[in-house]
């Protein structure tokens, strides 16, 4: 039967090829017209440890990822124990016979807890404590049970290609492993053979053994699985426009190629440095001429864009000067930015006090992690935006926007460079983990009205102007900007309290006018900014409910308010984007016409229900929290949705995810 979404999973051990399997399933499922969701979940070291990586396929705009899963692809024990336990019924397992007598004790990667938990429910069943004691679990639960001989058939493929190095052929299984799926599914192979293409691209002859390799296992799986298929299919549609499969930090490196920026640093953090790798990889790339929003004619001829372009990206011994390095080149008049995480975050605050104080337009991208200290460096939370809020000592302006999803991350890349030109003040991207690393299907992306605001600059000061003051004292708090070594405009910087040329001052009525001039930029910041950009209204505008939520949780959300709407629930939504300057009119107008505020977020404390209740008054009804380091499902939005509403509890806190 045709399914309006199906969930498939491929689980391994680190090192033993789960990413590229699922990177050709996603690519050969997008090519056949399908929409994709991807989610990846990994553990913190290199190699050995249990991953896993999720795909949702659909006809139809999908956002998220769902716990149920439909079909469980496997070529390891771990992933057997693990997970087949969230196969619906009527769903499969592909699994390999020769690991099935295998002992659950016996696998060194597993934690005891996990062990334990898993053999007490082995017990009540009155099973034993074997992979297949799993599977007969499974079995009994209506999953359906593919045993896929992988070494019988990379014999297979050994004697067509002329191999016969196992540990060469074995390299293989992640893709027989995919190809199975895809024959389950009965989707179209001329997919995976393009996909496989794609990803081996440098290495044509690997290419070509891994299609050989995936031929064998799709036609065993038909041959041998085919009269007890899987209940769960899907029919893919051609696609109404073009669309790209990105995921989170290669979208951000896009938008900040397309704004401009032109110079990077990072120090190696996850999951931060995917983005700064990926512009490692693109250093050099094809420009164009983008049109530019001047305040004053002086400052057009910094962004005209023809032919070829470059970004310069540096790898820093730390965070404190990756910081402080992207800090200079902004004073020189670059458009610069940095990449990190919490940890790295956490360096930089000093260096972010220098920038505020300075009035230095520095970009601050910051992927979101469990905490605190090391805290779940591979894994996700929204944990960082009160400190990202107060971060350094003393006050000083910076805005911090929030990006939703996959799509969003690309377009608020090129925002962040805007705001921070325009407002002269440091911009805080706040990501996290969740839109990082999962992959999705988007509209292509759209720029060509794109506006390059680079605010009050100058690179010549006008001698009619008088005096150059890096720091006037202005009725919008914001001054015209010189880069450094521009002729007649020479200013001072220091990290102290200065004058309005950036002399060194602590005389008291300096001090309060220049505290007065910085902060009242996020006034005008307040009043320019459209509503449309702070805060964007989802669902059903008209219905009893309201959901007020931030970043990654918006995929999750949406599909579940969307599936209510469909079951008589109705709710609206208000995604929250620009945290700071805050929103504080715009959501005490919208809230109160509703007659339940449920917040949903990815901490422990509910931090942006504090925020909502320290700026507006408003607190919600209802909290929605998850901690354990894994984003939002669907499933979970679904129902801890209709839980809130019919149980009216206060705080709900739900844990799904391996």
């Amino acid at each position: 039967m045709a399914q309006s979404k199906v969930s498939w999973m491929i689980g391994g051990a680190q090192g033993t090829g789960v990413d590229s399997a699922a990177n050709i399933f996603s690519r050969a499922a997008a090519s056949s017209g399908l929409n994709v969701f991807g989610k990846r979940e990994y553990y913190s070291n290199i190699k050995g440890e249990h991953s896993y990586f999720s795909v949702t396929l659909s006809n139809s705009v999908i956002r998220s990822h769902m716990d149920e899963v439909h079909l469980l692809a496997t070529f390891d024990s771990e992933t057997i124990i693990r997970h087949a336990w969230e196969v619906e019924s009527g769903g499969g397992i592909i699994f390999d016979p020769k690991q099935t007598s295998e002992k659950i004790t016996s696998i060194p990667t597993l934690e005891k807890n996990v062990v334990s938990g898993i053999l007490e429910r082995l017990k009540g069943e009155g099973l034993g404590n074997s992979v297949m004691d799993v599977l007969e679990v499974a079995k009994k639960n209506g999953v359906k049970l593919y045993p896929l001989p992988y070494v019988d058939l990379l014999k297979q493929v050994g004697e067509k290609i002329g191999e016969t190095q196992l540990s060469i052929l074995s390299r293989m299984t992640n893709v027989m492993a995919v190809a199975a799926s895809f024959a389950l599914f009965k989707l179209p192979e001329e997919h995976l053979f393009k996909a496989i293409e794609q990803v081996f691209k440098a290495k044509a002859k690997v290419a070509k053994m891994n299609i050989e390799a995936a031929k064998i296992a799709a036609e065993y799986a038909v041959r041998n699985f085919s009269n007890n298929g899987i209940s769960f299919h899907i029919e893919p549609r051609p696609a109404k426009e073009q669309r790209l499969l990105i995921n989170g930090t290669s979208a951000v490196a896009l938008g900040k190629i397309v704004a401009g920026c032109r110079f990077q640093t990072y120090y190696p953090i996850t999951p931060a440095s995917d983005e700064s790798v990926y512009l490692e990889d693109h250093e050099v790339f094809e420009s164009r001429e983008v049109e530019v929003l001047a305040e004053n004619p002086h400052q057009a001829e910094s962004m005209e864009l023809n032919g070829k372009g470059s970004i310069v990206v540096v790898q820093t011994e730390d965070e404190i000067a990756a910081i402080t390095m992207a800090t200079g080149a902004a004073l020189a008049g670059a458009r610069a930015a940095t990449a990190t995480s919490g940890p790295g975050f956490s360096l930089m605050t000093e260096g972010l006090g220098w920038a505020g104080m300075n009035e230095v337009p520095v970009v601050i991208t910051l992927y979101q992690r469990g905490g605190p200290s090391t805290g779940l460096p591979t894994r996700h939370e929204q944990g960082d935006m009160l400190f990202v809020l107060h971060a350094g000592h003393g006050e000083f302006p910076r805005i911090v926007i929030a990006s939703g999803d996959i799509e969003e991350a690309f377009y608020d890349a090129i925002a962040a460079f805007n705001y921070a030109e325009r407002y002269q003040t440091p911009v805080i991207h706040l990501l996290d983990k969740a839109l990082a690393n999962s992959t999705m299907t988007v509209r292509k992306f759209v720029y060509n009205d794109l506006v390059i605001d680079r605010g009050k600059l100058y690179f010549e000061w006008p001698s009619a102007n008088g005096p150059y003051k890096r720091f006037e004292f202005t009725d919008d708090g914001i001054s015209p900007r010189t880069v450094l070594g521009a002729a007649g405009g020479i200013f001072w910087n220091t990290g102290d309290e200065h004058d309005e040329f950036g002399h060194i001052s602590e005389e008291p009525v300096n001090r309060c006018r220049m505290m007065e001039k910085r902060m009242r930029k996020l006034e005008t910041a307040d009043a320019e900014i459209p509503d449309r950009e702070k805060v964007i209204i989802h669902g059903d505008v008209d219905a009893p409910y309201i959901i007020v939520s931030w970043g990654s949780t918006k995929g999750a959300i949406l599909d579940a308010i969307e599936y209510h709407a469909q079951h008589g629930l109705r709710f609206a939504f208000a995604q929250v984007k620009l945290l700071s300057p805050f929103p504080t009119k715009l959501l005490q107008e919208l809230l109160p016409r509703y007659e339940r505020i449920i917040c949903v977020e990815q901490n422990y404390s509910g931090q942006f229900a504090q925020l909502l209740a320290m700026r507006t008054c408003i607190k919600p009804h209802n909290l929605i929290l998850k901690y354990n380091g894994r984003p939002f499902s669907f499933s979970e939005a679904r129902d801890t949705l209709k839980r809130a509403i019919e149980k009216n509890e206060a705080r709900i806190v739900t844990n799904a995810g391996a």
